[in-house]
């Protein structure tokens, strides 16, 4: 993202790992600047109330100058928890001094939330643009600038206001994606730098001072289905991320996006049992969920047992708190998580692993008959962040997030995960191949029951550069129990390709 930082990662490969030790793995063949930004941004809502959107964004270094990666947005103030968007963010800086840079951003989501006839975020398009100045700190940064949040096809849409910046340089080292099925040592971590990937579903039970934004209470539980990334700072201590949407209701519609903290013990002397608890913090509503300004809070114990195969198996419990709002619920969850890397060890310790391909993305989804509640069909066109990462050279895991944005299911998400099968390079470096997906999704009046849903899909994929990937689908979405929703899609997405190790 910086010249001077660019700079010293570009020697970093022949320095640390071209030994004579490693010479028959592959190496990292790349590293580039990354970062971690979180954004604060105030405006003043078409219905008379303040809030402020709080976001979080991974942007990777395209080049000295420019960046790119995924993010979210969510509403943390003032009495609309729930409002919410996925999308991406693209970032130009130029080097002003040694420990000062100006930086112009572009960020393009989809989403909403709490649409009523004064507040409406119509197809859920999101834009906002930014410049700011940031002086760094080492590898910490801060800034003040000015933004602007607008929907374009609704009525929200902010003035030009302050905005105020926190962010962490990283760096994003990677393979070749040609080295795909090879022997690697890294001495690192690789990619995203996350050490394990997790599905989760479970149930919440509201307690009886739960309460809906009508004021109605709740009665049943709240099924949810989510995914998690998490790296381990040390044996048992770990922090990450996670995201979840109702499945089960009546809820359909609720997304929380939190960060969390945790660390475990070993148990009856066995290192791969282990108990121990987890804090996490963040953002959720929507489904008629009466969130209060959006935040959560989240403690409880956990349970691990790490198999002797690679996967961990986890059981989760706790509580579920909404400060400013009237949603309080114990919680139970059960967890699958496959492992992704692991605390980074010297090169000649590192027994090493196999290349895999991970790629991320950018999609649109197109659903030409999307029923909504008053009994309306329509077309409807999501935006969303696509993951997928190679389990062998057929088969990979593959998760998408994002929201409608275009058409009238503003404030509409959905969160999938599945696998996926794919055939070797057939003309050149063409692939087939085909995946089945499940998750949450609700809100923007589209019909879905409960929120389970599910997507079957054959696609094309070509490469058009070593790294960069193009790729065409067609395929059904439906929901998951009974026949409330039924609609062809259409898919294309540009990814980013990169190898990382699988350990």
């Amino acid at each position: 993202m910086t010249r001077r930082f660019a700079t010293l990662l570009a020697l970093l490969p022949a320095c640390a790992w071209a030994t004579p030790d490693d010479a028959p793995f592959a190496r990292v063949e790349t590293i580039r600047p990354a970062a971690v930004e979180a954004n604060w941004t105030k405006m003043k809502m078409p219905d008379g109330g303040h809030t402020a959107f709080a976001s979080i964004s991974y942007l990777m270094a395209l080049n000295d100058d420019w960046g790119f990666g995924p993010g979210v947005y969510g509403a943390a103030k003032g009495d609309y928890g729930g409002i919410f968007t996925v999308g991406f963010t693209g970032q130009r800086r130029w080097r002003l001094s040694g420990n000062t840079h100006l930086a112009a951003s572009l960020y393009v989501g989809a989403g909403g939330g709490l649409s009523t006839p004064v507040l409406r975020f119509g197809g859920g398009l999101m834009l906002r643009p930014e410049l700011s100045l940031r002086t760094e700190a080492g590898a910490w940064y801060s800034g003040i600038g000015i933004s602007q949040i607008r929907f374009p096809s609704g009525n929200v849409k902010s003035g030009v206001g302050l905005a105020f910046t926190l962010g962490r340089a990283m760096e994003f080292g990677s393979f070749s994606p040609a080295d795909a099925g090879l022997p690697g040592r890294a001495g690192r971590r690789t990619g995203l730098g996350f050490d394990e990937i997790a599905l989760t579903g479970g149930f919440e039970k509201p307690r009886a001072s739960s309460r809906t934004r009508s004021g109605t209470p709740y009665a049943g539980k709240v099924g949810k289905a989510g995914a998690e990334l998490r790296q381990y700072i040390a044996e048992g201590s770990w922090w990450g991320v996670e995201a979840a949407g109702a499945a089960k209701g009546g809820v359909d519609g609720y997304m929380e996006v939190l960060g969390q903290i945790g660390q475990d013990w070993a148990l009856f002397g066995s290192p791969r049992l282990r108990v121990g608890g987890q804090l996490g913090a963040g953002l959720g509503g929507g489904g008629n969920v009466d969130s209060g300004n959006g935040w959560l809070l989240r403690a409880g114990p956990t349970l691990r047992w790490i198999t002797p195969w690679g996967p961990t198996v986890r059981l989760d419990a706790g509580f579920t708190h909404a400060p400013s709002g009237a949603y309080s619920a114990p919680y139970a969850r059960a967890v699958l998580a496959m492992p992704l890397d692991r605390t980074p060890t010297l090169i000649g310790d590192d027994p090493g692993g196999a290349v895999r391909v991970q790629q991320l993305g950018a999609s649109v989804l197109h659903l030409p008959r999307v029923r909504f509640k008053d009994g309306r069909q329509e077309a409807v066109s999501h935006l969303a962040v696509t993951m997928s990462r190679e389990f062998s050279p057929r088969v990979y895991g593959t998760a998408q997030a994002g929201s409608a944005a275009a058409g009238s299911a503003g404030a509409y998400s959905f969160g999938l995960f599945g696998l996926g099968v794919q055939s070797d390079p057939l003309w050149g470096d063409l692939r087939v191949g085909a995946e089945w997906l499940v998750g949450a999704a609700g809100g923007g009046g589209v019909k879905v029951g409960g929120g389970a849903v599910t997507q079957a899909e054959l696609w094309a994929q070509w490469s058009l550069s070593e790294r960069l990937r193009l790729r065409a689908g067609v395929g059904e979405f439906r929901t998951l129990r009974g026949s409330d929703q039924s609609s062809p899609l259409a898919h294309l997405s540009v990814s980013y390709a990169f190898g990382t190790l699988r350990r």
